[in-house]
């Protein structure tokens, strides 16, 4: 007996037709369920009462396509491949055949000449990439690993909110903890001062690809590349070093996941809700931690160096960005208008570049050359405009400002409040007019008054 090999499509459209000829089926129900016409399915039966399944067997099957390549092509593609694009993928090779050669090739087709010959290998036969633990730095300071945990913290006691970590590369040990409602660049400003202050300058900080650190824009406009934290930490001759993967920044990974179990449960011990509290609570328990999880370096030598009477921690750990005065002595930032106060040095400075310095405690300067200039501030709006673009670590901080704004409107603004629901029919309020009912509020006011003139008091019956 001949064995036939069938699609599943195939198979269905038999179980299908063999229905139709044992009378189970109905034509019409075989035209509904292949999708095809009543005289398609007259073929396909006398096809089968004919030759058996092996009529409904595609006939295509085994030949090549009429659409496919020429075998010239393929050959001369590969070849061009081997020869000058050995290491590239599919995709970057076809742009190239395209555009060097004029050999028009889709890529889909390329990466399948490719697979066949072995210059690709699909993501299914790729072995995985092994996260080879890496050897710990010699000394304390050489790397300090730096990081941001949403989480909450505080359980059902607080809002969620971030952990700041810095943890030393040699040792493991929780240099800095801060808790802050979210992780932006002024956050770091004051951690990372705070870590200065206590320690030192280390040689380098090690971090996440996170845009505090990195400009991620592949086509930025405008800059120099270098993130406001990076500017900061290259004044201070600061190194600050991305990784590629989460597993290769590790142990600040790990050390967050056993912060994530005991720091919470510590926290809940200590009945603490909140992050001024938390913050003056946590050095003890980075003195315990450390004793518990922390090793000792390879090399004994500190290497964090001292803060230099140069190193104004002020003017570095700020803001900065470059505005040009216009002829009226005006320039904008962060939707504000700033007007320089006029004198004859001011005067100079029309078309001229001033930096723009916001400092992390709220503090605005305009500033030439390093010398301040006088200003007033003409317009600042402090509200979340509509489409505003809010980094994704910065949205609970935003829309809690939203929510905050939403609830200082008055009643009229908003949409369900009491005061601005009327009854929904004449039943609540028969014979009275619709543009002239009372709100439901105090319609169920006038409804208890009612009730309890008419129920007299028990004493009185």
């Amino acid at each position: 007996m001949p064995v036939v090999s069938m699609s599943k499509r195939e198979f269905d459209r038999l179980e299908v037709l063999l229905g139709v000829q044992s009378g189970r089926l109905r034509i019409v129900d075989a035209c509904r369920l292949l999708d095809l016409q009543r005289r398609q399915v007259f073929r396909l039966l006398h096809d089968l009462k004919q030759d058996g399944a092996v009529s409904l067997v595609s006939k295509r099957r085994g030949k090549p396509s009429n659409n496919r390549l020429p075998d010239a092509v393929r050959e001369l593609a590969l070849s061009l491949v081997r020869e000058r694009y050995s290491d590239f993928g599919p995709t970057l090779a076809a742009e190239k055949l395209a555009e060097q050669h004029g050999c028009m090739i889709s890529r889909e087709t390329l990466r399948g000449w490719m697979i066949e010959v072995g210059l690709w290998a699909d993501r299914r036969h790729r072995l995985p990439s092994p996260h080879q633990p890496r050897r710990r730095r010699d000394c304390v300071g050489e790397l300090v690993q730096i990081d941001g945990s949403e989480h909450a913290w505080f359980e059902d006691r607080g809002a969620s909110c971030t952990l700041l970590a810095f943890v030393d590369d040699a040792t493991s040990r929780l240099m800095l903890l801060r808790f802050v409602a979210s992780e932006s660049a002024f956050d770091y400003f004051r951690a990372t001062r705070a870590y200065l202050e206590a320690h030192g300058k280390p040689v380098a900080f090690y971090s996440d690809k996170h845009n505090i650190f990195r400009v991620n824009a592949k086509e930025a406009i405008g800059g120099d590349g270098v993130t406001q934290f990076g500017r900061a930490l290259s004044s201070l001759n600061i190194d600050i070093i991305c990784a590629n993967t989460p597993q290769a920044k590790g142990r600040i990974e790990r050390a967050f996941g056993t912060l994530q179990d005991r720091l919470v449960k510590e926290l809940r011990l200590a009945g603490i809700a909140t992050i001024e509290a938390a913050n003056d609570w946590l050095p003890g328990f980075i003195d315990t931690y450390n004793k518990r999880f922390g090793q000792a370096p390879a090399n004994a030598k500190n290497l964090h160096r001292p803060l230099t009477v140069t190193d104004d921690l002020d003017e570095v750990l700020a803001w900065r960005e470059v505005r040009t005065v216009t002829k009226n002595l005006t320039l904008h930032y962060d939707r504000m208008m700033l007007l320089l106060e006029p004198s004859p040095f001011v005067l100079g400075l029309v078309r001229k570049k001033v930096e723009v310095v916001n400092y992390p405690d709220g503090r605005f300067a305009v500033q030439f050359d390093g010398v301040s200039l006088p200003f007033r501030v003409f317009d600042k709006t402090q509200t979340v405009q509509p489409g505003e673009i809010v980094e994704n670590k910065r949205l609970g901080a935003a829309l809690a400002l939203v929510k905050q704004m939403q609830d200082a409107y008055p009643h009229q603004r908003k949409r369900h409040h009491p005061a601005r629901q009327r009854p929904p029919n004449n039943l609540e309020a028969p014979g009275m007019p619709s543009k002239s009912r009372p709100p439901r509020a105090v319609m169920a006011a006038t409804r208890e008054l009612t009730d309890e003139i008419q129920t007299p008091h028990p004493a009185l019956q």
